[in-house]
């Protein structure tokens, strides 16, 4: 019988990128009869094709560089050779690539959106303020006017079917929920207190405020440390962590300039006490739940959580976290309530990917009928 085939393709995003492989390719490649291919940034660790999916990494390139620009063309190119019946891109840059592989062969497209990604461009200190204002007019005037072309969107976050109006009826909710091993089990060190900071570092993701939160800790209990994992994109954001940790031995740093692969940030989460979460606040966050409060919650690492009603609601049930206001630390009261708190009375429900994954193959089967 011949397979199905359909294409996840990416710019920035590895081709192992935990939510295009590990989350949707890994489920649609699990359905007898679809072949996945996927397109992206080259992995920072050697992966190998499968029967089920292939790998078309792009070659690798700055984020800031004119083979950003050309790469779009790459992820044409290697759609046109594959020609699949379903093209699932996940950022804009590749919208126009998506329409054109409708234009040209017929090709379903779906726009997985990973991000409101003008409103971060507003809101966040990723470009200069001068072009701020233009580059989110130009990814929203793309996104609208390539909308009636689309044949569903999938939507990482709820909050995204009120913002996006563009969107209409055409999507379904995907939630980042944590997809880890089933034999995943935490396996922290006595005697000490180890924080964890994982996933995207910038000023955005709250990483400052996780290392002065370490500090005044570690100042009244030298048993705190902080490790540090995940990929820092700006040049100027990884300068300054480089140079605030540089002299704080209870500080480590795994990344920073190279991506760091999904295993390694679960293997951290394994060996940790408690994890942070501390968003400065900004618009672009507002109702957003962050992947990684599902990721703590799936392996029940306790959270140090920056008061935020929605995320508190999530945790509190279980309990999971000790809210904190990230402008008024009081180390020695929050000492306390760390070293005599009881976590996780009840086991986290619907934090997993499993519980997404039905609608996924659900909307893309009714592309094959």
């Amino acid at each position: 019988m011949k397979k199905r085939r359909i294409v996840l393709a990416s710019i920035l995003k590895p081709v192992d990128d935990t939510r295009m492989y590990e989350k949707i390719g890994c489920s649609l490649a699990r359905v007898d009869g679809y072949q996945v291919f996927i397109i992206g940034f080259p992995s920072s660790k050697s992966i190998s094709s499968s029967s089920d999916i292939t790998f078309l990494p792009l070659k690798a390139f700055s984020r800031l560089s004119i083979n950003r620009l050309v790469a779009p063309f790459a992820v044409l190119k290697k759609t046109i050779q594959v020609k699949p019946e379903l093209l699932i891109v996940n950022t804009h840059e590749l919208l126009i690539v998506g329409l054109l592989n409708r234009i040209l062969f017929g090709t379903r497209i779906i726009y997985d959106i990973r991000e409101n990604y003008a409103r971060n461009i507003r809101h966040t200190n990723a470009f200069p303020s001068m072009i701020k204002a233009l580059l989110a007019g130009w990814v929203r005037v793309k996104e609208v006017i390539t909308s009636p072309f689309f044949h569903g969107y999938f939507l990482a976050e709820n909050i995204y079917a009120n913002q996006l109006s563009f969107v209409g009826k055409k999507g379904i909710v995907l939630e980042n929920k944590a997809i880890i091993p089933s034999n995943l089990r935490r396996v922290p060190e006595p005697g000490k207190i180890r924080l964890l900071f994982s996933g995207t570092l910038a000023e955005s993701t709250g990483v400052f405020q996780a290392i002065q939160l370490a500090k005044e800790l570690n100042q009244v209990n030298k048993s705190v440390e902080l490790k540090i994992i995940g990929y820092c994109a700006q040049p100027s954001a990884l300068y300054k962590l480089l140079s605030i940790i540089r002299n704080l031995s209870f500080v480590r740093l795994t990344g920073g300039d190279k991506l760091v692969p999904h295993p390694e940030i679960l293997e951290a989460i394994q060996q940790a006490d408690f994890g942070i979460i501390c968003y400065p606040t900004s618009e672009h966050i507002h109702q957003k739940i962050p992947t990684k409060l599902y990721e703590y919650l799936a392996c029940q690492l306790p959270i140090l959580l920056q008061t935020n009603s929605l995320w508190e609601s999530i945790c509190k049930p279980y309990p999971a976290a000790i809210p904190i206001d990230f402008a008024n630390l009081a180390p020695k009261a929050l000492l306390t309530r760390i070293e005599t708190s009881n976590f996780y009375q009840a086991l986290p429900e619907n934090v997993t990917w499993g519980s997404e994954e039905s609608r996924l193959l659900k909307m893309v089967s009714k592309f094959f009928i």
